[in-house]
Formats: C-alpha cells, structure tokens, sequence
C-alpha cells in the first residue's frame, strides 16, 4: 500500500457541528437501527442529541461505530476518507462524555461525529482537494471559518472525506483515493455522485451523523440525491469560504449533506454563524409551488420522471399549489457558462502554477476539464459574467410570486461505475446530464435543498426545492414540509 493510500489511516482531530431540532425521515434505503439505538444509521441529529442526553448512549460509542464503520473491509470507508482523526476524536468523545457526566454545560452538538471534506483547511493539516499533487505542499496554520465555527459548536469532525480531485465532476469518480459505491445496487457498484463523493457515502453508511461539503454546480446534491441523503446548497456568499479550496469563485458554496432537512438546516445556521432563529414550519397547504416547464425536465430517465410524477401528485393532494410554467426564461442557462467556460477559467487561474510542474499527477479527466480554462479570452469571461447578471434578474423576477421551484435534482438514477469510466465520451456526457440542473441553480446565485421522492427500496431520485438568492431559510422551511410529504419513509 503506497503513502496515497497509507494517508487514510493516520489521524488528526477536530470538533464542530450545531443546534437541534427533530424527526427524522430516513430514506428508503436505512437499515434499522441497531438494537442498542446506537447506531447513527439512519438517525437525525436530534434523535442522537437526546441519546447522549439521556444517557442512552455515549459521545464514545458513536465515535467507536463510526470508525468501526470506516475501518469495516467490507465497507466503503477506504474509499470515503481521505485521513480520519480515530485517536483525536477518541480522546475528544471521552473529554465529552466526562463533561457531560458531570452535568456541564455544553456546545449543542457535542459528541456528534460530522465528516468534512477535503477541501477544508484544518490547523496542521495539508488540504489535498482529493489529489496527489499537493502532497508535500505545506500544512495549513489555521482552520477553515467553517471549521473553525464547527469546532465552536462542539461536535466532534471525524476524518476527512474523499472528494473528486479538485472537485471538479459531478459523477465522484477518483482514480488516486478510490471511489465510494452508492449506497444502491452496491453489487453493481454505481457512482457516488459528486463531487462530495465520500461526504454522502460516509453519511449513508453510518460513518457519520452528517457531513460537509462544497457546491460549485451541485457537489452536495447529486450525491445526496443519488443515495437518498438530503443536502443543502447555500447562497454562494451565505457561508464563509475562507479557508476553503476554491474552484470556481463564481459558483463556489459549502454546505451539510444529512439525514432530514432538519439536521441540514441545523448545521447550515452554524456554519453561516446564522443568530437569527430558524424560521416557522410552513403548512404545506400554505405553498405555492413552480415547476419550471423549459430545460430541468428535458430527457429524463424513466426511473426519474417517475419519482418526480409522483411528488407533484403527492404534493397536490396534499393541498400545495403546483403550478406548471413555461418559465423560458431557463432557455439562457447553457448560454452563461458553456462548457464551464466561467468555472474553467477561475480553476485554470488558480491551477496553473501547479499543472507547470506537475501536469501528470492529475486525473487526465480534470486536467483536461481545468485547461480549458488557459485559452478562454478576458473579454469572453467578462461578457459572460455580464450575460450572469443579465439571467439572476430574470430568474429573480420569474420567481418572486413563489414559494420555491421544483425540478428532479438529476435527470438520471446513479449509473455504474463501470460504464462512467469505459471512455472519455462517455464520462463527459454522463458528467453533464449530472451537472445540468443543480448547476443552473449555481449560475443563478440562488440556494437549494435536495430530499429524495423514490419510492421505498426503488433506487435513489432526488427533488430539487429551489430559490433565489437570500431566500435560505425561507427554502428550508419550505424544504421540510416537502419531505414531510414525499420523502421515502424507512421500511
């Protein structure tokens, strides 16, 4: 086993997480939890809250499950983390459950295990972005803002997860840490989604009660939707990314992948250092919902537009306002940023100095995606930037007289790995038809929920619940009385 592999297994530590609220509603694939109603499988952070508060279980135990999750070679773990913190996060569990036994006060989450992805800065660790090429590079001297307000909330950051190099796919394909199955039809093996691959499968397998992630074109929903998660896209300025390797300085956001809106909408207020109170639960007759008729529902797959079907029907029957609109205004998406030409030319700016050097330690996928941002012309980039601004007022105004708008989060089930990776033509057309409509909701600056609408055991489909910019809390309002009615419930 090589030193890329061998970084898995060392340790480093942190802490973080944020203030509860309840349910859960576990996706179709949960197993049971265990006997003990220890396990994290399945379980809102809520739900673990009480137990560490009433003594049920320990901050330890969690700790211990999850890194027997990880460490299970029978499992995904290998393929999830980039490096897990086992002897840090031991040591910070028993300093909690002390605490706690003596009845002190404590952070919300503490005791909570939550995965971060490896694009995060942590404090004398070296942030690879899921790569080889800055192995050596030196450790960061600081934690990333949201690590650092994680650390402040008390939850304890199990390791660090697997992530497409540079973030730069949607399908969660690495050739350098491994890929993580899906949670579904695992003896196929089916991509993870990605970008943040190893967040959502470390969630869907209990190796974490949550996880956080990046979003430049839909790096935590295509994974949460292809493994029946729920995740959260933040407005892109909502969260701090300091700290945060970039790739896209237009399109960049971080954010929770969890097992309910609930817990995503707990950590988003921490990480966003949010002091406002959330916001009321919305009767779901209250809603007004757009289902925009032009690009998110062209070509779907069978498996999809059925789920989505579904959702609509089950939505209106239970008395939401379902409105189907043209909504031409989404015609212009693929004219702002095509072929990732804004996306390339900032990851090309920031990657250049390395690709000198270093070209072939990247996955020839990546590079090739990055370089094409070297001959795109400053007059280009400033006129699609123009056109940007030009499509968030039209959107704007298209949505302002609803609640959110919905579209299925990717036009497509989870395909095999095996079938992603058989050539280049086919990783970048799959690769597209994964990106094409979380990606829009980047380009329009706005925030966006993912929550699965899959029938039970069925494979994973997500529901997209959109808005524009600033509309954050309003959406995971909205969010959670959605899931109330469509999402899958535990069999």
């Amino acid at each position: 086993m090589d030193r890329r592999r061998r970084v898995i297994l060392q340790s480093g530590a942190i802490a973080g997480a944020i203030a509860g609220v309840n349910a859960i509603f576990p996706r179709a694939l949960a197993q049971p939890a265990s006997d003990s109603g220890h396990s994290m499988h399945g379980r809102s952070i809520t739900n673990l809250k009480r137990g560490l508060s009433n003594g049920s279980v320990t901050s330890r135990q969690l700790v211990e499950e999850a890194l027997a999750a990880i460490n299970d070679p029978n499992g995904e773990g290998k393929a999830s983390f980039i490096k897990v913190h086992a002897k840090e996060a031991l040591q910070a569990a028993d300093a909690i459950d002390a605490q706690r036994k003596k009845g002190h006060a404590l952070p919300n989450l503490a005791g909570i295990p939550i995965s971060l992805k490896d694009l995060f800065d942590e404090a004398g660790e070296t942030t690879l972005g899921g790569s080889t090429v800055l192995i050596g590079q030196p450790a960061a001297t600081q934690d990333a803002a949201v690590v650092r307000r994680l650390r402040e909330a008390g939850a304890i950051i199990i390791g660090r997860t697997n992530t497409v190099e540079f973030a730069y796919t949607g399908l969660g394909i690495n050739p350098h840490y491994g890929t993580p199955k899906n949670v579904f039809d695992r003896a196929t093996g089916r991509i993870p989604g990605g970008s943040t691959s190893g967040g959502a499968i470390s969630v869907a397998d209990g190796m974490a009660a949550a996880a956080i992630g990046t979003d430049t074109g839909g790096s935590l929903r295509i994974p949460s939707g292809l493994n029946g998660l729920v995740g959260f896209k933040p407005t892109q300025r909502r969260v701090s990314l300091d700290g945060v390797m970039p790739l896209s300085s237009s399109f960049d956001s971080a954010g929770p992948i969890g097992w309910s809106v609930e817990d995503c909408a707990l950590l988003d207020r921490i990480i966003a250092d949010q002091k406002l109170e959330p916001a009321a639960p919305l009767n779901v007759k209250q809603l007004r919902l757009a289902v925009p008729q032009t690009y998110f529902l062209n070509e779907l797959s069978p498996e999809v537009a059925k789920a989505f079907g579904a959702a609509l029907s089950k939505l209106s029957a239970a008395g939401a306002k379902v409105v189907e609109l043209p909504m031409t205004e989404f015609a212009m998406t693929p004219t702002i940023n095509p072929k990732g030409m804004i996306t390339a030319s900032e990851a090309y700016a920031w990657h250049r100095k390395f690709i000198k050097d270093g070209a072939d330690k990247y996955d020839p996928r990546v590079l090739a995606r990055i370089r094409t941002g070297e001959t795109i012309l400053a007059a280009d980039y400033v006129e699609l930037q123009t056109l940007r601004r030009q499509f968030i007022r039209k959107v704007n105004a298209a949505a302002k007289d609803f609640d959110a708008m919905l579209m299925p989060t990717t036009p497509d089930i989870a395909p095999p790995i095996s079938e992603v990776i058989k050539d280049d033509e086919t990783y970048y057309r799959i690769n597209g038809r994964m990106l094409r409509n979380p990606s829009a909701v980047n380009i329009f600056d706005g925030c966006a929920l993912s929550v699965p609408c899959h029938e039970s055991r069925a494979a994973p489909v997500g529901l997209m619940i959109a808005g524009t910019q600033n509309q954050d809390q309003h959406i995971l309002a909205v969010g959670q009385a959605i899931e109330a009615v469509v999402a899958p419930k535990r069999t």
